[in-house]
């Protein structure tokens, strides 16, 4: 059967029976992949306001109600609880674990919130003729702490999280018109060229994700990523976080172009 041709159902179903694990980039193309974080009500409203206040890396797309696995407005016959292949459980900033279902975690006081991801504008990229290095050598898109500090909220502050792909010079441009159409999937980029000047000491060791080929005709190109969260339960040290892991998404049933603004 050819993954990267079913329905976001058909491979949400997949997931949840366990029969796929691994990272989402290039699957159910098309259609918008979304990055998770769970907390407990009485971090919610932080949360809220952190994503408010840093909508590059934390663009939301769908706030499930207290205690509702389903994501209502973008993927109404989903469950949040089962429908991710990775999940990550911080618990008082400390990974935990990385589980591929979150049944043991989830109860009746948290909230899911649901946070555009990169991967969608990569098909408008790959459609565009820009190629996209991580999904030709089928890796996960290399992600970054930078030295860019967000907009602190309630307990949530920390260092911005970039994913990064190399771009041949002659079609940056291009790239940058192409994901500014899609401002709530993180839109533009945030920095182009040397990575030192955002606090990247070494472009071949991401802090997470997998390193990928820069070819002597491209220049790397960062975007603000959704695992900014995760680096920022780090520091907040919130009593339990459920994340996705970095690279495995929630895939909604919305298509790329209902965020696309031209």
């Amino acid at each position: 059967m050819d993954l990267y041709n079913l329905s976001p159902n058909e491979i949400r179903l997949k997931i949840r029976k366990g029969e796929y694990v691994q990272q989402t980039s290039g699957l159910c193309k098309g259609y918008t992949q979304a990055n998770l974080v769970v907390l407990p009500e009485k971090y919610a409203l932080d949360f809220f306001t952190f994503a408010q206040r840093n909508p590059k890396p934390c663009p939301l797309l769908d706030v499930t109600e207290k205690g509702d696995p389903r994501p209502k407005l973008i993927a109404p016959k989903a469950d949040i609880r089962t429908d991710i292949p990775k999940y990550r459980v911080y618990k008082k900033g400390e990974l935990i674990g990385e589980y591929t279902d979150i049944m043991d975690f989830w109860n009746d006081n948290m909230y899911a919130f649901l946070l555009g991801c990169s991967f969608t504008f990569e098909n408008a990229l790959l459609n565009s003729g820009i190629p996209v290095r991580h999904i030709e050598e089928n890796r996960n898109v290399p992600m970054y702490i930078t030295n860019i500090e967000c907009m602190p909220a309630g307990i949530f502050s920390g260092p911005l999280v970039v994913s990064m792909r190399p771009i041949p010079y002659n079609l940056v441009i291009k790239a940058v018109q192409i994901t500014s159409r899609f401002p709530q999937v993180h839109g533009a980029p945030i920095h182009i060229g040397d990575p030192e000047k955002i606090g990247i000491k070494n472009i071949n060791q991401p802090d997470f994700g997998d390193s990928v080929t820069i070819n002597d005709d491209e220049i790397p190109v960062f975007w603000a990523c959704g695992v900014t969260p995760q680096a920022v339960a780090m520091k907040a040290k919130p009593d339990i976080m459920i994340t996705h892991a970095p690279g495995h998404m929630f895939i909604s049933d919305v298509k790329d172009e209902s965020y696309s603004i031209l």
